[in-house]
């Protein structure tokens, strides 16, 4: 068969490509026939649809030309769960000793994160093991328990808990420096959404270099912020401030862990210097709250 004179021919390749660019024309209403001759297959366009035909086909081109980056497969670290034992024995163990006033002392009075007490560093971290009500203590401890064990598979469970108590620690002290000085908070709540934003800056960093669309480049980073919405919010009694900076501060430290590839050092040495470092921290800063509160 022969084109018409009033025809442009767009194409001369085979059926199959012909077929292809036929239909990302036939998506874009763009008028055009296939027709096949001695040889090949012409796919072939009035004058006037001409321009946006090689613009349509064009960009199908390069899109399709653009190599689809294929995410390599972690290997799970082993002992995430001992990480979440000792994050479910630190809690319990805190619980116990202030429900029963251990030492005579108030304990929520003293570890618990007060703006009027800025210069007290440490309850930037003993507040993250301090719960007023069972009901509070068992959310948490189910929460972060999750989000630990994910966290320990990815770097490890002493680089994983290092990072979330971090994330968590820098939440609160930023959440002292801005709030008013009536401002009391406790919780491992913010420690959990640490956790939560540690997970999506890791997800998040390797997507945002690639050249996928936008959606899927900017999907981590939306379900993590869509979990912080659901979870994060709720009464008047609610530390939104600090959930908030602990899912920021955790994205910020998931996304540079992942840049600097740090899930791939497996070195048990590594994870043991972290973990024990994180535990001493914690019971240090218990130390000072217990000697200035008797």
């Amino acid at each position: 068969m022969e084109t018409t004179p009033a025809d442009i021919v767009v194409l001369h390749g085979s059926k199959q490509l012909c077929g292809e660019y036929s239909l990302v024309l036939e998506a874009r209403d763009i008028e055009h026939v296939v027709r096949e001759i001695e040889g090949g297959w012409l796919l072939t366009v009035p004058p006037s649809m001409l321009q946006r035909a090689i613009e349509e086909i064009s960009r199908y081109t390069a899109e399709r030309s653009i190599p689809r980056s294929i995410p390599q497969r972690i290997e799970p670290h082993s002992g995430a769960a001992l990480g979440a034992i000792a994050y479910t024995a630190i809690l319990l163990l805190i619980a116990y000793c202030a429900g029963s006033r251990m030492f005579g002392m108030d304990w929520l009075s003293a570890g618990a994160l007060d703006a009027g007490a800025a210069r007290e560093w440490w309850r930037a971290f003993t507040a993250l093991t301090l719960h007023v009500d069972q009901e509070h203590l068992l959310g948490n401890l189910l929460f972060g328990v999750v989000v630990g064990i994910a966290a320990g598979q990815l770097l490890g469970p002493g680089v994983g808990w290092a990072s979330i108590v971090g994330a968590a620690a820098l939440a609160n002290t930023l959440e002292v420096l801005v709030s008013p000085a009536t401002h009391h908070a406790v919780g491992a709540s913010t420690a959990v959404f640490a956790g939560l934003g540690l997970l999506t800056g890791m997800a998040w960093q390797p997507r945002l270099s690639s050249r996928e669309r936008a959606w899927y480049r900017w999907a981590p980073l939306i379900a993590g912020a869509s979990l912080l919405t659901l979870l994060g919010a709720g009464t008047e009694h609610v530390d939104v401030l600090g959930h908030g900076l602990g899912f920021l501060f955790g994205v910020g430290i998931g996304w540079v862990l992942a840049r600097a590839k740090i899930s791939r050092y497996r070195e048990p040495l590594v994870q043991m210097i972290a973990g024990i470092a994180t535990l001493i921290l914690v019971g240090i800063a218990w130390l000072l709250a217990i000697n200035h509160a008797t």
